[in-house]
């Protein structure tokens, strides 16, 4: 059956047109998203939900959403997006950041000249008749500097443009790298630095803890006076009580901005200053970026759902289309490999060892170490899933610690798991042959070759005579007929496991009957 996605906001038809060439069915309804109990009648009938801004994904939609596998939004900002609901729920979310990076790189440099040549009040002046030549005296742009507060996708174009202007440009951004800066032609400096020396500062980063009200009224009584402040970025970044009081006091000279920490913004602190410029959130509004947004949302949905590829996600790694198909075995193993440990597991995990080898260590290990967890987790907390996983270990307090190295033994490939417990530790390794199929290779030490099946008997028995016997004729006796069998020892005579595939379930008298048996030490029923 295709996917079905619902695309609730307004979208251009050419991503339409992309689901419907992909093989997707769509079902276009710009207007649902301001609908929530309407959506939420609807949404157990999609696998993908494509929108933008208007639509609201709550936790009340997700828990109906049976069938979702992805969300994507058309633009940056998820702040519409319960994400840990929709993480929880094991939904990928998907943004598009570049898709309208230079439009919302050049609403800033735009809002920079406006405030600059002060040119709405002067254009509002000059249409009402008036022809006051001397009251709009601005300033050059021209060996200002200009200073970046956050310089990553959209703030590293706005440092290029500043720097084609010829101004100094300078950047406060903790991530930005020396050779990064280098290569932009900025100094990296630190906040108060930037501060103290920007003729102009433009806001480009996302709105977080840390962030909120980064130009707090502390911090705008540090700019150097006659400073101009634009903030195309994100409403809340700036406290716009402190900066009104700061533009009144003339210690600002003006203000530019696209975003507010209400909106739709319909009464301000900054509205009605004569030194303030603001737009309606149109950072992103040119009819380039809402194509190119609405194009990257239906490519990346569409690749997600046909091949499992993963692009811009916020809640989980990306796949590109190429390493999916290879990646997709091993994501299988992880996964069964760590529901294995877990199903074994009954006190609280500590901490998990994940160790990747040979040419799986070159994949995405991050997708890997969910699929491993999830399968971990899943036996206690049935909810749990590849998305919500390392999350949900976090929250519990285990730790998840990776290694990655070259093959050392005899296989291309090996992943192995160690669970870490206050009594025990518990491990088990596994690799994919050429035919694609997962195999345990080895548990606690000993060696041997199995491969998974929906019903098993894992035992861990002396290495004694007769042993086998009694324990095929047993299951025999029970009618379970014995799918696969595998052994394995640590020496003559030491200990060994067994690991059965059985057709159909273990009843638990069965089971016990196997953990009665005279060399069993211990004897689990798993599913897979």
């Amino acid at each position: 059956m295709a996917p079905r996605v619902l695309i609730s906001d307004k979208l251009s038809p050419a991503a339409v047109q992309i689901f419907k060439d992909r093989g997707i069915e769509v079902d276009f309804q710009p207007d649902l998203g301001k609908d929530k109990d309407k959506l939420a009648e609807i949404i157990g009938n999609y696998d993908g939900l494509a929108i933008r801004s208007a639509t609201k994904v709550t936790p009340k939609i997700l828990q109906k959403a049976g069938r979702l596998k992805v969300i994507g939004r058309a633009g940056i900002g998820v702040d519409n997006v319960d994400l840990p609901a929709a993480t929880a729920k094991g939904v990928i979310v998907m943004n598009t950041p570049f898709g309208n990076s230079i439009t919302t790189a050049e609403h800033a440099i735009a809002m920079m000249f406006a405030l600059a040549r002060e040119i709405p009040a002067a254009d509002a002046s000059t249409q009402a008749g008036k022809w006051e030549k001397n009251r709009f005296m601005g300033v050059e742009v021209t060996a200002k500097t200009l200073g970046i507060i956050g310089c990553g996708n959209i703030g590293s174009i706005v440092a290029e443009r500043g720097v084609g202007l010829k101004m100094k440009v300078i950047a406060f951004d903790p991530f930005l790298s020396v050779e990064r800066a280098l290569d932009l032609g900025v100094e990296k400096v630190e906040l108060d630095d930037l501060l103290a020396r920007a003729d102009f500062i433009t806001l480009h980063t996302p709105l977080t803890e840390k962030t909120k009200n980064i130009l707090s009224a502390e911090n705008i009584a540090r700019t150097k006076k006659g400073v101009r402040i634009i903030n195309c970025a994100r409403g809340g970044l700036v406290d716009e009580a402190a900066l009104r009081a700061a533009l009144d006091s003339k210690h600002v000279a003006g203000a530019a901005f696209d975003v507010f920490a209400v909106e739709p913004a319909e009464q301000n602190p900054l509205f009605g200053h004569p030194n303030v410029v603001c737009t309606p959130h149109l950072g992103a509004a040119t009819n380039e970026a809402q194509e190119n947004v609405a194009l990257q949302v239906a490519e990346q949905m569409s690749d997600y759902l046909l091949t499992g590829a993963i692009t811009n996600a916020v809640n989980f790694t990306s796949i590109t289309a190429e390493e999916a198909p290879k990646l997709k075995p091993f994501i299988a193993l992880a996964e069964k490999l760590g529901s294995f440990a877990g199903q074994l597991t009954d006190t609280d995990i500590k901490t998990v060892h994940i160790v990747y080898e040979g040419a799986v260590a070159d994949q995405k290990v991050k997708a890997l170490t969910s699929a491993a967890v999830a399968g971990l987790l899943r036996p206690m907390l049935s909810e749990v899933n590849v998305v919500s996983a390392p999350t949900v270990a976090k929250e519990r307090g285990i730790v998840i610690e990776e290694t990655t190295r070259a093959a050392t033994g005899d296989y291309d490939s090996l992943i192995s798991i160690t669970v870490v417990t206050d009594t025990y530790e518990r491990a088990i390794s596994g690799t994919v042959f050429a035919d694609g199929r997962p195999r345990i290779v080895n548990i606690k030490g000993i060696n041997v070759d199995a491969e998974f099946a929906p019903s098993m008997i894992y035992v861990t028995n002396e290495d004694k005579p007769g042993f086998i016997g009694r324990f095929a004729g047993l299951l025999g006796d029970a009618g379970l007929n014995i799918a696969t069998f595998a052994l394995g020892r640590d020496h003559l005579g030491g200990d060994a496991i067994a690991l059965v595939a059985v057709d159909g379930t273990v009843p638990a008298d069965v089971l016990g009957k196997v953990q009665a048996l005279p060399q069993v030490k211990a004897a689990k029923a798993l599913a897979f």
